[in-house]
């Protein structure tokens, strides 16, 4: 199988990419930058370097390819409402000269990374299924929200397939341990450098946390996937607040730290907890890393750095 993964130098994108080579495909990179976080340069892979509002570049990169992996986003929930027209120009209107290309290309199917922890907005029911309503209430999931129904558009108007993985929060090795998102690796790097972890509100705010070698199976399985279900939620299937997660980090690795509360932000819901059991059905996929030993493995990784 010929794959083309657009941010494949990214968290999720350097995993995956590693895994497709372990499964005898032939990869491409399409990414704006090397990571610092990856050790190595697979010499099986082939990189290409440009930004995803490059449509001329992007295009070429698209050659020969049979499956496209869309990881790229330039923004992240928490800073997404500052500036929503240029997250609908640089996300929405460059995905979408994304698939007029991979449709000119006679690409087979785009698999596209949705975001589970932020399309659903505040749950009516827990855990969220992928019936449940869509009121994001920031422009990253409004954008993974319209992207998504593009790829339904492009299907029905050119054939073009397409699968959708609305993943929970995921965390591990090759997480930027100073971004914005992914609280478990930030909470960790804190912890290893000795600060304090800050934590919005009263710590009582529950998510869906999955491991990323779990993420990455997922959309390995995304792959072959010939079902009339195109929509899937990927996650645990377990929640857990902030706090919980604080005495999971304490007991996991046996250390004490500081812990600072802040003034609750209105971009945070209180409670996603995702119910995965389509995933599990239709692509024969489940988790299989826990919480601590997850936290386990990124405290390891974070060690090596």
């Amino acid at each position: 199988m010929r794959v083309l993964v657009i941010g494949g130098n990214g968290f999720i994108g350097s995993h995956l990419t590693d895994f497709l080579v372990s499964q005898g495909q032939s990869v491409r990179v399409y990414s704006r930058s090397y990571n610092q976080y990856i050790k190595k340069t697979d010499e099986d892979v082939e990189y290409i370097y440009g930004e995803f509002t490059d449509d001329s570049l992007l295009n070429s990169a698209l050659q020969d390819i049979e499956i496209v992996y869309q990881l790229i986003s330039t923004t992240v929930p928490s800073t997404s409402n500052k500036n929503p027209k240029e997250d609908i120009a640089s996300n929405v209107i460059s995905t979408i000269k994304l698939l007029e290309n991979c449709v000119n290309a006679s690409v087979k199917k785009v698999i596209f990374p949705s975001s589970g922890g932020t399309i659903y907005g505040s749950p009516q029911k827990l855990p969220i299924s992928e019936d449940d309503l869509t009121n994001p209430i920031c422009s990253y999931g409004i954008t993974k929200l319209a992207i998504e129904k593009y790829l339904y558009l492009f299907n029905y108007l050119y054939g073009l397939d397409y699968s959708i993985l609305r993943i929970s929060n995921p965390y591990g090795p090759r997480q930027n341990p100073m971004g914005n998102v992914g609280v478990i690796t930030v909470f960790l790097n804190h912890i290893l450098n000795k600060r304090a972890i800050q934590i919005w509100g009263d710590g009582e705010i529950v998510r869906d946390y999955i491991y990323i070698s779990d993420v990455v199976q997922a959309l390995y399985y995304a792959q072959t996937s010939n079902s009339s279900q195109k929509l899937f939620n990927i996650g645990s299937g377990q929640g857990v607040s902030l706090n919980q997660l604080i005495s999971k980090i304490r007991q996991t690795l046996n250390k004490d730290f500081e812990v600072e509360y802040m003034e609750g932000r209105k971009v945070d819901i209180p409670v996603n907890v995702l119910d995965i059991n389509t995933a599990k059905k239709i692509l024969e996929w489940q988790p299989t890393i826990d919480l601590e030993v997850g936290i386990q493995k990124t405290w390891q990784w974070l060690q090596t750095l």
